[in-house]
């Protein structure tokens, strides 16, 4: 990991650059906006990568000589079904359709949104998968 925290890193270096040189040459606010916004997210996630790489052994990716081979087993534990994604999709659409159709939207989709999210979260709490 820590290979995948410096690539990020160095990337925001380049994004701040890019932004810098972007923001004084187009003297355009949206995009130099943007490219500022990519820079925090690009430190975000390589600060994050690289914090995580301290607490963590080493992985295969971090070993020059490594084979494919070596980094090859159990890579977590994901879920085999779930209808939560499906009820958050359909609580989102519907919120998003609030915004262009009226108001009075989110009262039916605010519902489906909250059984989507507390479905998901006690997903492994209740019923079949709660062996898991």
């Amino acid at each position: 990991m820590k290979i995948q925290g410096k690539m990020f890193i160095w990337l925001s270096v380049f994004v701040l650059a890019m932004a810098i040189v972007y923001g004084v040459w187009s003297k355009e606010p949206a995009g130099t906006t943007a490219l500022f916004l990519a820079f925090g997210l690009c430190i975000m996630i390589g600060y994050y990568l690289a914090f995580t790489a301290r607490r963590v052994d080493a992985g295969a990716q971090d070993n020059e000589n490594a084979e494919v081979s070596d980094d090859a087993g159990e890579l977590g534990f994901f879920s085999p079904h779930s209808w939560q994604p499906l009820s958050l999709a359909v609580g989102g659409a519907l919120a998003f359709m609030g915004v262009v159709f009226g108001w009075w939207l989110l009262y039916f989709s605010a519902p489906v949104i909250l059984v989507g999210l507390f479905g998901w979260v006690f997903e492994y709490y209740r019923g079949e998968n709660r062996t898991q």
